[in-house]
């Protein structure tokens, strides 16, 4: 759990930020889209991408989700999958963190908020990691920063360009500094990554908030965003009462940050994988030839 998702629950509910503000879907055929109120029936949702058809709204997808529309077919292969995280601080504020792990690896099936792992885009390999935001808000902690470092360094050890696709309220509160080293860890494992002349690309979904947004999210190459993902670091009433100035309504949008220099394009979900495919093929790399050809 990330501080911001903390505060949330500490106003059981009341808060106001965007991401506590959506819908929840329901359990059934059928789904709303939060932004235009149209119902839909879920195979279709699904069938495009769970991108609404009436009004483009993107909806939460989970890692498994999102790694079936970027990667080919059967290509990816999943790495530390069974690294788990510990509770080093025995931390506990409203429930115990120990608690709180185990709830969100009952729910999910994950054994923290990242998956990794190697992949195939169009036939060209790739390095990929995908935070899941249902793991405790996505928060970046002790397994989720030692995954993505190890990721980094074997597509660097391999020559491979890399994707990482962002979705967290920030820095893990219940590990306190050992989650803040993450961002420095990380960060320093993409300068070598840099350095190596490979391609790195943050894709930016809805929310990237905190620590994520402060290191490894802005540090791309090219960096992505899905449209009208909340972006950021300190969330919009904190910069409001600081600057004591009300804030544009499309304040730390996707759009905002790309009409500010912060991101470089943003990529409809639909058009995702036929993107990454052409950059990829721009910067040089090259599909895999198959087996016998």
């Amino acid at each position: 759990m990330s501080l911001f998702d903390w505060f949330a629950d500490r106003r059981k509910g009341q808060f106001v930020g965007k991401v506590s503000q959506e819908t929840e879907e329901s359990d059934g055929l059928w789904v709303k889209c939060p932004e235009c109120g149209q119902v839909v029936y879920r195979k279709d949702l699904h069938a495009n991408a769970s991108v609404c058809s009436n009004c483009g709204y993107h909806h939460r997808i989970d890692s498994d989700e999102r790694i079936v529309l970027i990667a080919d077919q059967g290509s990816f292969k999943s790495l530390d999958r069974n690294l788990s995280p510990t509770d080093p601080l025995g931390f506990k504020d409203r429930r115990a963190y120990a608690d709180r792990l185990r709830e969100s690896q009952a729910s999910t099936g994950m054994k923290d908020g990242v998956v990794t792992g190697l992949c195939q885009v169009e036939g060209m390999p790739m390095a990929m990691a995908v935070m899941d935001f249902r793991f405790m808000g996505g928060s970046m902690g002790s397994v989720v920063g030692e995954k993505i470092t190890r990721l980094v360094e074997r597509a660097t050890a391999q020559g491979l360009p890399l994707l990482i696709v962002c979705a967290s309220g920030g820095a893990r509160m219940q590990e306190g500094m050992l989650s803040l080293m993450q961002m420095a860890k990380i960060s320093g494992a993409l300068e070598r990554h840099r350095e190596a002349e490979l391609l790195y690309m943050p894709l930016l979904t809805h929310p990237t908030t905190g620590g994520v947004t402060a290191s490894f999210a802005m540090l791309g190459d090219l960096i992505l965003a899905e449209p009208k993902a909340l972006i950021g670091f300190a969330g919009r009433r904190v910069i409001e009462q600081t600057l004591r100035e009300k804030l544009p309504d499309n304040f730390q949008t996707a759009e905002y940050l790309q009409e500010h220099g912060f991101v470089d394009t943003i990529v409809p979900r639909t058009q995702l994988r036929k993107t990454l495919a052409s950059l990829l093929m721009l910067h040089g790399c090259k599909a895999k030839k198959a087996a016998g050809k």
